[in-house]
């Protein structure tokens, strides 16, 4: 194949901060995604071409296959080709199922950047058994952490199946509000019930489940997305979801301040160390052999080394070395962004 050298436009971000770090995290995204789909990116590098800056790498000229993985990097605006001393731009239609408002129209205080959240499942998927299926199939996710849904909303905008659990009741009551807003207002032919859950008379959770089809005629022939979300104890999610169903967990763990478990005395835990060693357990069994769990959190209140043993002493192979390595980024001054991606054994071969 034909070597050749592309350059990519950054998407504008609103939020200065994460702007200046997303040439780099684009650099290294690109480089993650181009290997789910088969292909080596080398010299990724920022350059400023006419004052703007773009992130340029060379690849063995890219298929449309290759193309198609990379048009859903978080930060890509626009991709060109460098043809005669002239950009060329190549056609990158994104996976986007739904339109984006579903991850822009939420606004809260504490709410993750979407370009972030964005990042975070691509390159959790791209590390999956699943990453060459990320393209053809609805592919199961799950948010140990959900909040209020910024995960399941892009998860569900891919037309992947989106399922969350947060130890937050307010959290999940206002999610489930959006979405009983958001899909009548979009016209999407659905189902959707939210209430109890009961066990022995007592109860237990509350859970909202809706099914959301992509289309009317989708919905009509029973193809739908499923979307379930509880309000509980993320250690509790082996109650409420089928072990060994999802093919990628990811969590933006909360910055310090409370996290989706609790000790045994009740109290809520407060560092995200603590919330990995009792939780990693029950969010491993979940995931497909395979599987991977996509993490960030704040290294001002865990190391990195830390926070990767907790992932390896539960049978994880952390992914640590080139592109994955290069994720770290300020949010503001108190938050020291980072991202763990660790990979659960895939099935022995018979």
């Amino acid at each position: 194949m034909t070597t050749a050298r592309y350059a990519a436009l950054l998407l504008p971000s609103a939020n200065r901060v994460y702007a200046a770090a997303s040439t780099d995290l684009l650099a290294a995204e690109l480089e993650i995604l181009a290997s789910a789909a088969g292909a080596e990116i080398v010299d990724p590098r920022v350059e400023r071409i006419a004052d703007v800056a773009y992130v340029t790498f060379t690849v063995d000229d890219l298929d449309d296959r290759t193309v198609a993985y990379l048009a859903n990097a978080s930060a890509l605006y626009a991709l060109f080709r460098f043809e005669a001393g002239a950009l060329h731009p190549v056609p990158a239609p994104r996976l986007d199922r739904l339109d984006d408002d579903l991850v822009t129209i939420q606004k809260y205080a504490g709410k993750t950047n979407e370009q972030f959240t964005r990042l975070l499942l691509n390159v959790t998927v791209a590390a999956s058994g699943a990453a060459g299926q990320m393209l053809d199939r609805p592919l199961r996710v799950l948010d140990p952490v959900c909040g209020r849904g910024s995960t399941l909303n892009q998860a569900l905008l891919y037309g992947y199946h989106a399922a969350g659990i947060d130890v937050d009741t307010a959290d999940v009551e206002a999610y489930a509000t959006f979405v009983r807003t958001y899909l009548p207002r979009k016209r999407l032919k659905h189902t959707v019930a939210f209430g109890p859950v009961r066990r022995d008379r007592k109860v237990v959770a509350r859970r909202l489940e809706a099914t959301i089809g992509l289309t009317r005629e989708a919905f009509k022939a029973g193809d739908v997305r499923e979307l379930d979300v509880v309000a509980a104890d993320t250690r509790r999610c082996g109650e409420f979801f089928r072990r060994g169903s999802f093919d990628v967990v990811v969590g933006d763990l909360p910055y310090g301040v409370q996290h989706g478990s609790r000790s045994a005395g009740g109290d809520l835990q407060r560092g995200p160390l603590d919330l990995l060693r009792t939780a990693v357990p029950a969010w491993t069994a979940m995931l497909r052999p395979g599987g991977t769990i996509g993490l960030s959190w704040n290294t001002h209140v865990a190391a990195r080394e830390e926070a990767a043993g907790v992932l390896a002493d539960h049978g994880l192979e952390v992914l640590d070395d080139g592109a994955w390595t290069r994720l770290r980024h300020r949010v503001d001054q108190s938050i020291d962004r980072d991202v763990l991606v660790a990979r659960r054994a895939p099935r022995p071969r018979a």
